[in-house]
């Protein structure tokens, strides 16, 4: 029998998030006989309104939020809805229960702290209010898929099926590139991808000790989707993050950073950019926050710092050691095939969706 999944995303499938957590799993689902049909609250019409400055117009969120529900209320032949971070930001908990109007199971995923918008909130109506909204969307749930241990964790208390599901990628997409290829004047490539306000965040504090180390040893610092502040340094190359630019921008580096500080967000995040950058055969440096300090294996695939003096002497290992760099990367290679990748993923992940339908409709018919 054929399953069919809604995928309650936040986003249309130009946000990243729904592309890694969910559009990508289409195949390995439709291996099961599954057929997926796409629910986005916001399209991605909004998105790119909102990364040019535009402000979305008058009610659309209203409309959309009005749309959504109508869906639940509506829905037919849908057999397993598949929930993204929650239903209606900044509505009150209460609202999360609609899910079960539907009347069929419930996975709910998520690979970010988002409950840390509410419970962290610096409005104190806000905590008082919504803070522990999430629970009754964990609550709703039949199953989670929680991207690491610290969001697995939150959600224990509140949904008895808890699973860790990391946020992967297509190994036969992202990897490495023989040596041949890359630049003629084998300057070494200290590579760094993310957004503006990661840059901001993370990188800006240290732009000026990866500038010193880079002119040291003559290397430069490729920023992808960096701020533009980073333009101020010549040793920095910014370009704009572009999907279809997005894998060979990494395999054009030869080490990979994650600098990340010790907060509750940042514990929530799921090591992504680890991930790419360890597929393409990089060696990596990172910050040993949340999940980076089980996806780097220290002195194996990469280095873990934790000051300024560690990353200079883990960037001065391996900007001094070709040699060095190359077992690193292809050890991290193989640990994204045998742990991060969509192959060993893809036929796990549609298998415990169908696994949550399948109990949810023997437990209806009283098997």
């Amino acid at each position: 029998m054929t399953l069919r999944v809604a995928k309650l995303t936040k986003y249309g499938p130009l946000a990243a998030a729904t592309r890694q957590r969910f559009d990508q799993y289409d195949t390995a689902l439709t291996d099961l006989d599954c057929e997926t049909v796409a629910w986005p609250l916001l399209e991605d019409t909004y998105l790119k309104r909102l990364y040019s400055g535009v402000g979305h117009a008058h009610g659309y969120l209203a409309i959309r939020y009005v749309d959504r529900l109508r869906q639940l209320v509506r829905q037919q032949e849908i057999d397993l809805l598949w929930v993204q971070y929650e239903l209606f930001p900044f509505l009150p908990s209460v609202a999360e229960r609609a899910v079960r109007l539907a009347g069929v199971p419930v996975v709910y995923d998520f690979d970010d702290a988002i409950f840390h918008n509410y419970d962290l909130n610096r409005r104190a109506a806000v905590r008082a209010i919504l803070g522990r909204k999430l629970n009754a969307a964990i609550g709703a749930s039949d199953c989670v898929f929680a991207g690491n241990e610290y969001l697995a964790a939150y959600a224990r208390p509140h949904c008895r099926d808890v699973q860790i599901v990391p946020t992967v990628l297509d190994t036969a997409v992202y990897k490495p590139i023989s040596p041949s290829t890359t630049a003629a004047d084998n300057v070494p490539v200290i590579g760094w991808i993310g957004t503006p306000s990661t840059w901001s965040e993370y990188l800006s504090p240290m732009q000026a000790m990866l500038a010193s180390v880079s002119k040291q040893r003559r290397a430069k610092i490729l920023a992808i989707g960096a701020a533009r502040d980073a333009e101020a340094d010549p040793t920095v190359e910014l370009r704009p993050w572009r999907e279809e630019a997005e894998v060979s921008d990494i395999q054009e580096m030869d080490i990979g950073i994650m600098p990340l500080t010790d907060t509750p967000w940042a514990r929530g995040k799921c090591g992504y950019k680890l991930i790419q950058y360890m597929a393409c055969g990089l060696p990596v440096i990172a910050s040993p926050v949340g999940v980076n300090s089980e996806i780097v294996e220290h002195g194996v695939n990469g280095f873990l710092a934790s000051n300024e003096v560690e990353w200079r002497e883990a960037l001065d290992a391996l900007l001094t050691d070709p040699n060095l760099r190359a077992r690193m990367g292809a050890a991290g290679r193989k640990k994204v095939e045998d742990q991060y990748s969509l192959q060993v993923w893809g036929p796990r992940v549609a298998q415990m969706l169908r696994d949550v339908a399948v109990t949810h409709s023997k437990k209806r018919r009283g098997d």
